[in-house]
């Protein structure tokens, strides 16, 4: 055999050997190496059990910020009729000064004067009763 095709095979022979033992994997690994992967698998699980709790945490902070937010939209609508009665009540008031100017300037003092008033009748002031004073006989 040629030199060329001993070589050919040993290339072959230590292709397959480094794919036979990649495909198997390597069952050894050292200490630190292991510490580190236990370290990382110890913070993942601390990592997962706070996203959980920040997640119920979201949960409950979302539906309280929901339930605010019904109670303003409940505020807001009462808000608006209550300022909508005040406009009203105010429109009602406004009306009702106007008709009670108006009346007033009717009755003129020449027209309050062509009525009859109405006398005001004083009772007499009644007497007051002395107690009178018993005589003690001694």
């Amino acid at each position: 055999m040629t030199r060329t095709v001993m070589v050919r095979n040993l290339i072959g022979a230590a292709a397959i050997a480094i794919v036979s033992v990649g495909l198997s994997g390597c069952d050894y690994w050292p200490p630190a190496l292991q510490t580190q992967i236990e370290q990382l698998r110890s913070e993942l699980q601390t990592a997962t059990v706070e996203k959980t709790q920040l997640q119920n945490q979201l949960a409950s902070i979302t539906k309280v910020k929901d339930d605010l937010q019904v109670q303003v939209d409940d505020l807001s609508r009462a808000n608006r009729d209550k300022s909508s009665m005040v406009n009203s009540l105010q429109h009602s008031l406004a009306t009702a000064q106007e008709r009670l100017t108006k009346s007033a300037k009717v009755a003129t003092p020449k027209a309050r004067a062509a009525k009859p008033s109405a006398k005001v009748t004083q009772k007499a002031p009644a007497k007051k009763k002395v107690p009178t004073k018993a005589t003690h006989v001694r």
